[in-house]
């Protein structure tokens, strides 16, 4: 039997990539052949969606989807549950002329052989994901366990924290690198930005951020805090003997046929390291303003600040809000043959083609003003400041836009205005804030509707006047969506996100105020006059399109 066709269509398909073909060519010389689709998914090669996809394609079978999968066995008793889980193979349906049986590699010959035999009846062979088989089987077979509780029950007892050495043994045992894989990978099918693990007295709490939004998800007894906390400092390269201090560290891992990039940061609290795990899943970016959810006048208006020869422009926000993919979309906008790109970044998110990419690391001295001073230098067009932390680093980036470069850096403010009164208090002059800054991108992130399922209804007519949304009245109607949830959206109602902005460009009456050092309150009301669309009027606006609901600008947002 050959896989070639499966491994052809799999690249054809863009499932796996070319890079990967020669670890394939030494499986297959390696290992038995029948076990490749199984261990493609098992080294994170391919998705098991993208190989259930080609084995379809190959075969010509159809692909049976969760919800076709029985409540109980029907497969005869004489199939042992070692067979059925080896082979991942589950029933679908029996009758007295055949069995529909759904299985995860349809060209291995053992399955259907072994099962005509046990069965003595026709076998009809579909193909199924993976995980779906699995879970169908723990549904049908292990008394409802789920794979988390399996694991569980081969954990011994609550470890002591003392012993280091048996610690990192416990951490490289099977069941331990089973549930922390199990988690990573739930993260990554919930398209979650981050991982939360938080140790309390009798659980260790495990929460995924989804489209910002924290949900917690099924996690190990508190017995096994040491062993998991200690599995994930390992793999990150973290001295698991430290947990008075906090840590930062790394981890990259191939899953689902992707290259995911984790960050790992570690914190002491009262039972335990609280661990949080940013996920940076480099294949799914998409660094392109309209998908970020620019709104044609603002990506215009943007761009066309963007093409100054030099200046400041400054994207601000709290943490999480998006301001890193913006930056960087901006950066593959000016990243051009007849442009040099210089970053100083901490850390550094995602690699850019024909961008020249500082890590900054402090510990050895090389901060972001430090390493700026070597930057203008290296005679760049544009630069990137990961962030103004510091006033040092604020006059550097003056003095590099002073000298005819554009640089690009971000800022954590609530509103544009207050990136303004911000650069004041670090003790930047006046005059070389107002001579220098071209423009302020303020941004939040809103999740949006899921297209499938979201509802329409009428506001109150004293909801659109409070909310100030009598601009979007046609005919004296205004039409809104609420997040209802189904299958598409695991039943949240929304599925992604997108930006919701304001983008204050700097004019002469501007200047002015902030000259006069008014209130960042007041420069706000006259760039809004002067024709700015505040956030919560652009979330407004998308709101009043159907992309997202008033409750998550609300949100987000204080009404202006």
């Amino acid at each position: 039997m050959s896989y070639q066709n499966f491994i052809e269509i799999l690249v054809e398909q863009q499932s796996l990539r070319e890079n990967d073909l020669n670890k394939v060519t030494k499986i297959q010389q390696q290992m038995q052949e029948t076990r490749l689709p199984l261990l493609l998914v098992k080294l994170g090669l391919c998705s098991e969606k993208d190989v259930a996809s080609a084995l379809a394609k190959m075969t010509g079978l159809s692909v049976i989807t969760a919800e076709e999968y029985p409540e109980a066995p029907v497969l005869p008793d004489e199939i042992s549950l070692r067979f059925l889980k080896e082979f991942h193979v589950i029933g679908i349906k029996a009758d007295e002329d055949k069995i529909i049986v759904a299985v995860m590699d349809p060209e291995n010959p053992v399955i259907a052989q072994s099962l005509r035999l046990i069965c003595n009846t026709e076998i009809e062979v579909k193909i199924g994901v993976l995980s779906d088989i699995d879970k169908a089987i723990e549904r049908q077979y292990v008394d409802g366990k789920t794979q988390m509780g399996q694991i569980t029950d081969n954990l011994g007892a609550d470890e002591s924290l003392d012993d280091i050495e048996h610690l990192k043994d416990l951490a490289s045992e099977a069941p331990v690198i089973r549930m922390v894989n199990l988690i990573f990978q739930r993260a990554l099918e919930s398209k979650a930005s981050d991982i939360h693990f938080e140790p309390f007295e009798d659980v260790l709490v495990i929460r995924l951020r989804i489209d910002g939004v924290l949900q917690k998800i099924e996690g190990p007894p508190a017995g096994a805090t040491a062993a998991v906390i200690s599995r994930i400092k390992l793999m990150a390269k973290l001295n698991i003997a430290e947990r008075r201090l906090p840590q930062d560290g790394r981890i990259k891992i191939q899953m689902q046929g992707k290259e995911i990039d984790l960050r790992v940061s570690t914190t002491p609290t009262m039972y335990g390291e609280s661990v949080v795990i940013r996920l940076l899943d480099k294949e799914n970016v998409v660094f392109d303003f309209e998908a970020l959810g620019f709104e044609a006048a603002n990506e215009r208006q943007f761009i066309e600040v963007l093409s100054k020869p030099h200046g400041i422009i400054l994207i601000t926000g709290p943490t999480g809000s998006g301001k890193s993919t913006t930056l960087y979309t901006a950066l593959s906008q000016l990243n051009t043959p007849e442009k040099k790109i210089i970053t100083v970044e901490d850390p550094v998110e995602y690699q850019l083609n024909g961008v020249n990419q500082i890590q900054a690391k402090p510990k050895i001295g090389l901060t972001f003003s430090s390493a700026l001073r070597s930057i203008v230098r290296q005679d760049p067009d544009v630069i990137m400041i990961g962030e103004m932390r510091d006033l040092e680093t604020a006059k550097i980036a003056v003095q590099s836009a002073l000298t005819g470069h554009l640089v690009l850096s971000t800022l954590h403010t609530n509103d544009a205005a207050g990136a303004l009164a911000r650069l004041l208090d670090m003790g930047l002059d006046d005059y070389l804030l107002t001579s220098t800054v071209n423009g302020i991108l303020a941004q939040r992130l809103v999740r949006k509707l899921c297209m499938h399922c979201r509802e329409p209804y009428q506001p109150l007519a004293a909801v659109v006047e409070e909310k100030g949304l009598t601009r979007f009245l046609k005919n004296g109607k205004l039409t809104l969506y609420q997040a209802t949830g189904c299958k598409e959206c695991g039943d949240i109602g929304y599925s992604g996100r997108l930006a919701i902005i304001e983008f204050l460009v700097m004019n002469d009456s501007l200047r002015k105020m902030v000259m006069e050092h008014k209130e960042s309150g007041l420069i706000q009301e006259e760039a809004v006059r002067g024709g700015m669309l505040s956030i919560y009027q652009d979330g407004l606006a998308k709101a009043a399109k159907g992309l997202t609901t008033l409750d998550e600008v609300l949100r987000v947002t204080t009404e202006v």
